[in-house]
C-alpha cells in the first residue's frame, strides 16, 4: 500500500481538489498501536502505575457480580464507598511512611487511642463533642510525633519503635477507658454524623463531580504551562482534555450510582478531600519533594543538606494524625468503642491497602490514591465475601494472596527500574 507521500507524487491534483484526510479507521488504529508500544515500554521499564490495581479491582467486581447481581447494586457500592473510609484514611498516612522505606505498626493502636479519648472525654467528663474530637485527633498527632522524633535522632528502625508504640498507646487505651469496657456514643451528635449522613439533593454529587473534574483540567493546565515556559517536555492539550473527560465521566458515573440510593455520603466526600489535600501536599510542595528524596536514599538526603530529623518526624505525626482521624471514622461507624477498638485485622489491612495500591515497600514510589484503590480492593473483597455468604477464611486467603501478588509485582518492577537505570 502507498503512503500519502506516493499518493502525492503519482496522482494529478486538479484545482478546487480539497486535502486528503486521514482515514477514521487508520487514525484510530495508529492510536491504538501507539497506546500499545507505550504500554510495552512502560511494563519493560517497570513503569506499572496503577494499572495491577485497577486489573484486580475490575475482576474482583465482575466474579461478585457475576455470583450475585446485587454486588453493584447503588445500595451495596454506597455502602462500599462509607466502608472504606476508616481503614482507608489510616492506610494513607501508612503511605507516607511507606515513602521513606519505613513501616508504622502502631497506627491500630493509635486508632483506638484517639476514639477512646473522644468518647470518654465526651460521654464520661461532658466534653463538647467537637472539642473531644481535636483532643482525639491531637493525641494522636503527639503519639506520632513522638515516634518520629525517637526514630530520626535514636535511628532505631521504625518498625521497632513503632511496634513498643503499639503496646503503649494499646496500654494507655485500656487504661483511659478503665472498667467500663464498652462506651456507647451518641447516635445523633458529630462523630455519629460522619458516617450515616448523606446529602440527599442530587445536585450535590453532580456538582462535587463537576468540581473535581474542573480542579483537575485547572491543575494539569497549570502544569503544562509552567513546563512550556521553561522548555520543559508537557502534556498536550488534546492529552490533558481526554484526561479531565475520562475523569468526569467516572465522576459523573459514581455520582448517578450514589443518587439512586440515599445520594452522597459525608464520610466518602470527607475521605476524597483529604485524600486530594495530602496528594497536593505531597506532590506539589517542597516538603512533598523532601519525602520523596528521603525515601529515594537517606545518605543523599543527608549531603543535600535536607533535615531528616524534621522530615522523618513530620511522615510519623502525619500517620499518627490520620490514624487518629481513621479511628474516629471506624467508632462512628459502630456508634461505639471498646477494648477491641484498633485491634483484630485493621493493621494489616491499612498496610495492606497502600501495598495492593501501588506505594513501594522500598520508599520512593506512591501517591495517596494508592490507598484508596488498596482499601477498594480489600473491601470489596470483603463485601463479596459477605454478600455470597462466603466463610470468613476464604476473603483471608484471597486478601493475602492479592497482597503476595502485588508484593512480587512490586519487587519485580523496581528490579526493571534499576536494571534501566531509574531506581
Amino acid at each position: 500500500m502507498r503512503d500519502r507521500a506516493d499518493t502525492a507524487r503519482t496522482d494529478p491534483v486538479t484545482a478546487g481538489d480539497a486535502p486528503r484526510r486521514p482515514h477514521p479507521g487508520r487514525a484510530v488504529a495508529r492510536a491504538a498501536e501507539a497506546a500499545v508500544a507505550l504500554g510495552r515500554r512502560r511494563v519493560s521499564s517497570g513503569e506499572l502505575g496503577s494499572l495491577p490495581v485497577v486489573l484486580v479491582l475490575l475482576v474482583v467486581w465482575i466474579t461478585f457480580q457475576s455470583l450475585n447481581e446485587n454486588f453493584l447494586s447503588p445500595r451495596n457500592l454506597s455502602n462500599l464507598s462509607v466502608d472504606i473510609v476508616g481503614t482507608g484514611l489510616i492506610a494513607v498516612g501508612i503511605v507516607f511512611v511507606l515513602l521513606l522505606g519505613e513501616l508504622d505498626l502502631s497506627v491500630g493502636s493509635i486508632s483506638g487511642l484517639a476514639a477512646v479519648v473522644f468518647a470518654v472525654l465526651n460521654v464520661h467528663h461532658g466534653v463538647p463533642e467537637w472539642l473531644a474530637l481535636v483532643v482525639g485527633v491531637l493525641a494522636g498527632t503527639v503519639a506520632g510525633t513522638v515516634q518520629g522524633y525517637s526514630i530520626a535522632r535514636t535511628r532505631v528502625p521504625a518498625f521497632v519503635v513503632t511496634l513498643a508504640g503499639l503496646l503503649t498507646w494499646n496500654g494507655l487505651m485500656l487504661s483511659i477507658l478503665g472498667d467500663s469496657g464498652t462506651v456507647n456514643l451518641d447516635e445523633n451528635g458529630l462523630v455519629a454524623k460522619l458516617t450515616s449522613y448523606y446529602f440527599t439533593h442530587d445536585a450535590v454529587a453532580y456538582g462535587v463531580a463537576a468540581v473535581a473534574a474542573g480542579a483537575v483540567f485547572l491543575v494539569l493546565d497549570r502544569d503544562r504551562r509552567r513546563r512550556r515556559a521553561v522548555g520543559m517536555p508537557h502534556r498536550s492539550p488534546r492529552d490533558i482534555a481526554v484526561r479531565t473527560g475520562g475523569l468526569a465521566v467516572l465522576a459523573f458515573a459514581i455520582a448517578y450510582l450514589l443518587n439512586r440510593f440515599q445520594g452522597l455520603p459525608l464520610a466518602l466526600l470527607v475521605f476524597l478531600v483529604i485524600v486530594a489535600g495530602l496528594d497536593v501536599l505531597l506532590r506539589r510542595t517542597h516538603y512533598g519533594r523532601q519525602v520523596y528524596a528521603l525515601g529515594g536514599s537517606v545518605e543523599a538526603a543527608r549531603r543535600a543538606s535536607l533535615s531528616v530529623t524534621r522530615v522523618q518526624t513530620a511522615v510519623l505525626a502525619v500517620s499518627g494524625t490520620m490514624a487518629a482521624v481513621g479511628g474516629l471514622f471506624l467508632a462512628s461507624r459502630i456508634t461505639s468503642v471498646s477494648q477491641g477498638s484498633g485491634q483484630g485485622v485493621l493493621l494489616v489491612n491499612a498496610i495492606a491497602a497502600a501495598v495492593i495500591g501501588g506505594t513501594s515497600l522500598f520508599g520512593g514510589r506512591g501517591t495517596t490514591w494508592s490507598a484508596v484503590l488498596g482499601m477498594l480492593v480489600i473491601q470489596s473483597i470483603a463485601s463479596g465475601m459477605a454478600i455470597t455468604d462466603t466463610p470468613t477464611a476464604v476473603q483471608f486467603v484471597i486478601t493475602g494472596s492479592v497482597l503476595f501478588a502485588a508484593v512480587v509485582i512490586d519487587s519485580l518492577s523496581r528490579r526493571s527500574q534499576e536494571a534501566h537505570g531509574r531506581a
